[in-house]
Order: C-alpha cells, then structure tokens, then sequence
C-alpha cells in the first residue's frame, strides 16, 4: 500500500467570493455576542461584538480606500493590537492586499522588505499618530466587500524562514473556504468555543486558529494584551473561561513550569508549528486532565495533518490527513510504501495551497514534483494512515550512513526530567566529519554522563549525540520555531576547524 491519502474532493469556495465576506457571514446574526477579547495582565483590555467588529472592518476598508487603490499592497506591522487584525481584514473586503510583518524585524530586514513589497501605504506601529487614525476608521460609513474570484490574491505572508531566507507567499481569498476541513479535522470547534489563542497576530497559525476561524463559525477569540507574559496565562483561560488553548510547543512548556490552575472549562488544547515533544504532552493531561491535539502545516498550506478529537492519534504519531485533502509522502518516484521515509506534499488542487512566492514563478515550479507540492518535511505513514513526523530534509543527520531524525533524538532527551527543551543537529568537526550534537536547556545541572546514560536507555547507539552541550537558551524565530541551523553554525564557528 502507497503512502497516499485521496479523500473526496472539498467542495469548492463560491464562483463570487470574498475572504472577508466569509469571516462576518454570522455577524448580523450574533449581534452583541463578543466576537474578540483582548486580555490585560490586569483585567483591562478591549472587547468587540460582533456588530462592532463588523463596522470597525467595513468603515476601515472606507478609510484605506481614501489612500489606497484596490489590487495595491499594504504593509502591516502593527503588533498584538486590534488594529492589526481589523486592518487585514478592511483592506481584504475593499479589495486591497495586506501584507503581514512581525515587528520583530530590524530597520535593515523591514526595508529589505519593503523594496521587494512595493508598498501603496505602510502601516506601523512606530507611528505614533497612527492608532488614533486606524481608530477614527471604525466609524466611517461601511465599505462594500468587493466580490470575486474566489482564486484571485487576497493577502501575503511570510514564511518563517527556518530553513532560509523568509518568502513572502501569495494567498487566495479561497484560503479561508478551504479552513473549513480544520474545523473538525482538527479544532473540534463550535460556536460556543472561547478560544484563547498565545501567538503574534502576524504568524498565520495565530491569524487563522485565534481569530478568522472562531469568527467565521461564529465563536469568540481570546487573544493577550502585549503586556501578558506566558507565565500570566493560565490564570487568564480560567478568568476568561478558555475552552480551546492554542499555542506553539514552547508556549506550553513555559506554562507548565508557571503551574497550572483548575480549568474546568478548557476542552483540549491545540498545538502547531513545530513537533511536540511526548513529555509535553504528558504533562500537560497530567496538569489539566484535558488532551492536546497536534496538527502539521506550513505558511504556504496552513495545517492540513493532523490529530483531533472525533480521530485522536497515536501516540508519538502527527495525526491523519484532514478529510477532503489529497496529501502523500513522496520519493523521487512518486508515492512512497506505506512504513517508508518520504518527504510530505500536498496535491495542486488543494483549495488551501498558496497561489505562488511573490514574483518568483521559478522557486514556486521548483517546489513541485508534477502534481505534487513538496514540503520540504519528511515523514512516515503507517498501515492506518498515521503520520509520522520526522523533521525538515535539510536538518536529518547523517551517522554512520544511517539517516536520523533530529526529533527523536530531541525526545529522548527532553524525556529527562531536568531537561526543558532540545535541539539536535549534525555539526562538523572538521573537513568531512559530521557528529550528532545534543543542545539542551535544563532547570538544574546536570552531569553529562548521566544524561548520556539516560538517552542510551532510549537511543540506538547509532543515534545517540555525540556531544551534549548545555544552554541557558534556544534559538527560535519570531513564530517560536526552534532554529537548528543556527545553533550548527553558532557551534561550527566557534569551535569546528577546517
């Protein structure tokens, strides 16, 4: 059997279609019900109905218009504010396309990417006069959502950049249509969901599972102030009644450490963005009686693998493809035995595949083997159609002539219980000799012989680091993804030799 998952096609988005027009579809409808929450450290903060989340979007897209044309690009780098998401959204109903940046970015890297953007009108928190005009807005008489092709740009995000330089990847408005198939294949979300999500609003996992998805079913988001710190939010999903927690891996590393309070309302918590390490996860049911379910994607797909609640997976294992995806792992000869390393693609027509890299018709058909997107991940599929997770092609290790896995070397030390978080990447030693190095980050010391003898009880030798080097941190990117390849270059400068 192939390691290949067709399911019946996803009925596709309406001919004349709108992303903005799908995400307010329940607003007139739920009128005062709280469509968004913005949690203060303190209890402050800002609240949106949904007939006020509506008017703010629709009078936003009249006030954008005034200065921009419909088809030119914005910039928006406005931060954790509600302004952010209010903007993305007015400038998607009147036809303009929003690009979203971290504010993370230095001057050099924002105007690297402003030169590649061509921008019609920058929107950034460093303007001090800006929030009072985005806010005055809100009041203006409302904008019509401009229909169309449902295949035409809707807006631009950037990749994270963990495996190169961040891409900046053109999204239709049928991305939000094709969300749907999370919804149960993955968030096993409802209409009376709160769902808190602990994300930048730029990160994609954050925009869509925080904010567009509760509202286009009609539930409401709970999303921290700037202020709150991870060590804050517990206490937060018990005030604000959080029914779904969605937050990266380290996200949840940190509130664990912080103590977690009763939480009768929480359902399951969610987890993407990079793999969950199973002592997490242990820990986390321990903590709060409630499961987490894990979901694989990739800024230019979204998440479209994954563990849910009406189809939990097994242990150690990603989840299954979502029904109404066609996703394979692929070898060089196409679909790959089930048990076999392959690298995960998504199938061209899936409704929430990216429409291409920003002016790079080239790098997009690379990314393709014929019908196939590659992801540039690798992973296992078992007889039952799980999917299992092993890492990106460009960090596996080489030892031995053995192809490992730096995840399972990264669980194997994280299972230890001084040990927080792990890294594993090949660094050379010198000219042609590679060696597997354990980076980690404990709340204590830790003799290396007896972490070593802790790993061999769970490693091949083969797979076992041949170097354990403590940390006081982990390198990890705006959208907290560990960063592997810094660390090997981090190491290989200060100590690899030619």
């Amino acid at each position: 059997m192939l390691s290949l998952v067709h399911s019946d096609r996803f009925p596709p988005a309406p001919d004349q279609f709108n992303l903005v027009a799908h995400v307010l579809r329940h607003a007139d409808r739920l009128g005062d019900k709280t469509a968004l929450q913005i949690m203060g450290s303190n209890g402050s903060g800002e609240q949106f109905d949904y007939h006020l989340l509506k008017q703010a979007i629709l009078g936003t897209a009249t006030g954008l218009l005034q200065q921009v044309r419909p088809g030119e690009r914005i910039i928006l780098q406005l931060g954790n504010t509600p302004e952010f998401p209010i903007a993305f959204l007015g400038a998607i109903a009147a036809g303009i396309v929003p690009v979203s940046l971290s504010s993370a970015l230095t001057e050099k890297e924002y105007t690297a990417v402003a030169q590649t953007i061509r921008p019609a009108l920058e929107l950034r928190s460093t303007d001090t006069a800006l929030k009072d005009r985005l806010r005055g807005f809100r009041d203006l008489p409302p904008a019509n959502i401009v229909m169309g092709d449902p295949d035409r740009p809707a807006y631009i995000i950037y990749t994270s950049g963990t495996s190169g330089r961040p891409t900046p990847v053109v999204h239709a408005h049928r991305a939000i249509w094709a969300r749907q198939m999370m919804w149960d294949g993955w968030y096993g979300l409802r209409e009376d969901d709160r769902m808190l999500h602990a994300g930048a609003f730029n990160w994609t996992y954050t925009l869509g599972t925080g904010l567009l998805d509760p509202w286009a079913i009609g539930a409401t988001a709970l999303i921290p102030d700037q202020d709150v710190t991870p060590a804050q939010l517990p206490a937060l999903m018990q005030t604000h009644r959080a029914t779904l927690f969605a937050a990266a891996p380290g996200v949840y590393r940190r509130l664990l450490r912080a103590g977690m309070p009763s939480l009768p309302h929480l359902r399951h918590g969610l987890s993407a963005g990079e793999k969950m390490a199973q002592p997490v996860h242990t820990a986390w049911q321990d903590a709060t009686g409630t499961p987490v379910y894990e979901a694989f994607g990739m800024s230019e797909c979204s998440t479209f693998i994954s563990s849910a609640p009406a189809h939990p997976a097994p242990t150690r294992t990603s989840g299954f493809v979502q029904r109404g995806r066609t996703v394979a792992l692929i070898g060089p000869d196409g679909p790959v035995p089930r048990g076999t390393t392959g690298m995960i693609a998504v199938h061209k027509d899936d409704p929430g595949l990216m429409l291409g890299y920003l002016d790079q018709p080239q790098e997009t058909a690379k990314r393709y083997q014929d019908d196939w997107f590659l992801t540039g991940d690798l992973a296992t599929m078992d007889a039952h159609g799980a999917i299992t997770y092993a890492g990106r092609a460009d960090d596996m290790m080489n030892a031995g002539g053995h192809r490992v896995s730096p995840i399972e070397v990264e669980e194997a030390l994280t299972a230890h219980p001084l040990v927080t978080e792990a890294a594993a990447c090949a660094v050379q030693l010198r000219t042609g000799v590679h060696v597997i190095a354990g980076f980690y980050v404990a709340t204590d010391v830790i003799e290396e012989h007896q972490l070593r003898d802790f790993a061999a009880q769970r490693l091949a030798t083969y797979k076992m680091p041949r170097l354990l080097i403590a940390k006081d941190t982990l390198p990890r990117g705006a959208n907290n993804k560990l960063l592997r390849r810094m660390l090997r270059d981090e190491w290989e400068t200060t100590h690899g030799q030619a």
